[in-house]
């Protein structure tokens, strides 16, 4: 990627955003925003290299307990010209070094899921914006905990969910706010990956994959697999719900109120082991999680909103998005767009057509600042939305309550199928969606 220049945007803070009191952050005075980063792995070395690119960020510190992730870290800071960043390392609670640090603004976490949520109230405790990898936490409770703690001491939380910011995603969103499908009443969205050589990777038996998980493997196998032994459920919804939730203004004048999820058999993983590796005790074990896990969830304002998680078979990527409204449809695994009186009658439009037309401004605006970032774009959108808020001493666009929301999925989806049953939806917002407004990507503040 070649270095790209920060584009100055316009206002600091629009009125939808609420500006930090002040002194209630550590906040840079030389324009920069300075980061400490907690988990340098696969996923944090995405955002070490976003923040390497930017003359307004500072990377200050950085903290993992595997000594390869730093090595690797190290040398990608060193050629880019950047100063060195102290590092923590030697056990689970290092992290706690790097937020004692008076010379950091924000932190970003990118750390196995089951440390997300120590690590973000001790980092909200410390006074540190937290840019937060999916998900939140692994309990009800937990995704409360956060919310208590937000509101506690102001300081901001947000879920990278960079898929509020593909490309096509805020195409259809630009499409619902000028109501091109009328009325919304379905929404669909998931996490439709092949992920069989990730959650199993020891590189032996071709490149990218293997039958090992856990302190064997490389990369996510060694704590992600695990889940799926343990779990079964949703694990992972966010990439389905987030842009959903933009397009229902779920938080902003409606919220969900109900969940219930099912899970097929689980056969995938299994077979998928056997076939590498015939005999191999990986193959023999019982995966909780099944192949498709399919999580209805009802709104207050009466629309209804399907998400699929489907990680364990053969199959093309897909997040499976897909609008109803009362004057037509978006369909993205066909890639087709149907707007009553202005299509052909029953023949599907080309989506990329419509989405071409109504592209976002956003991305019109900076799409060549996002050339070359990862996911095609948008790891540069949600990363560029995060560090601006901190520069702003601003809300993130991504706030707090649409951050849990969209994570708290996962352990109610698990426990819907446990006990068999649909199940009230927490109300985070305490009342306030009633009259919150939906303000995402309407200006280049920040997004």
């Amino acid at each position: 990627m070649k270095r790209r220049e920060f584009i100055q945007t316009g206002a600091v803070a629009t009125a939808a955003f609420s500006i930090l009191p002040t002194g209630s952050l550590f906040a840079s005075t030389n324009g920069k925003v300075r980061l400490g980063y907690i988990g340098v792995g696969a996923r944090g070395m995405s955002h070490i290299s976003e923040g390497l690119l930017r003359d307004d960020v500072e990377i200050v510190a950085i903290c993992d307990t595997q000594e390869s992730s730093l090595k690797i870290c190290r040398e990608k800071i060193a050629r880019s010209g950047k100063p060195a960043a102290k590092e923590y390392t030697g056990g689970i609670d290092a992290y706690k070094g790097l937020l004692d640090r008076k010379d950091i603004d924000a932190v970003i976490i990118a750390t196995p899921w089951q440390f997300h949520h120590p690590q973000a109230i001790d980092a909200m405790k410390a006074g540190k914006y937290v840019g937060c990898e999916v998900i939140a936490g692994l309990t009800v409770q937990d995704h409360w905990d956060i919310i208590d703690t937000h509101e506690k001491t102001g300081i901001p939380y947000m879920t990278l969910e960079n898929v509020c910011y593909r490309r096509d995603v805020m195409a259809a969103l630009n499409m619902v706010r000028q109501g091109l499908f009328g009325e919304l009443v379905h929404a669909e969205g998931g996490y439709q990956h092949n992920l069989r050589n990730v959650l199993f990777n020891d590189g032996k038996h071709y490149a990218g994959g293997g039958v090992e998980f856990g302190p064997k493997a490389l990369s996510e196998a060694q704590w992600r697999t695990q889940f799926n032994i343990d779990r079964d459920g949703d694990l992972y919804p966010t990439h389905g719900a987030g842009p959903v939730m933009h397009y229902l203004d779920v938080n902003y004048g409606n919220r969900f109120t109900s969940i219930v999820s099912f899970s097929s058999k689980a056969r995938g993983l299994a077979a998928y082991v056997e076939e590498l590796a015939p005999g191999n005790p990986n193959a023999k074990i019982n995966y909780k999680n099944g192949d498709i896990t399919q999580t209805m969830i009802s709104c207050a304002n009466g629309e209804t909103v399907m998400l699929t998680h489907d990680t364990h078979l053969p199959r093309p990527y897909s997040l499976g998005f897909r609008l109803d409204g009362t004057k037509g449809t978006w369909m993205d695994v066909n890639n087709s767009i149907y707007i009553e009186n202005q299509s052909k009658d029953d023949e599907w439009d080309s989506a990329k057509v419509w989405l071409d037309k109504y592209d976002h401004p956003l991305w019109k605006r900076y799409e060549k600042d996002a050339a070359g970032a990862g996911h095609g774009g948008m790891d540069w959108f949600v990363f560029n939305a995060f560090v601006e808020s901190v520069k702003q001493k601003k809300q993130t666009p991504i706030d707090v309550y649409d951050s849990i929301t969209m994570s708290v999925i996962a352990p109610l989806s698990t426990q819907s199928v446990a006990e068999g049953k649909t199940l009230e939806f927490p109300d985070f917002t305490r009342g306030k969606w009633k009259t919150r407004k939906n303000t995402f990507a309407l200006d280049d503040s920040g997004f």
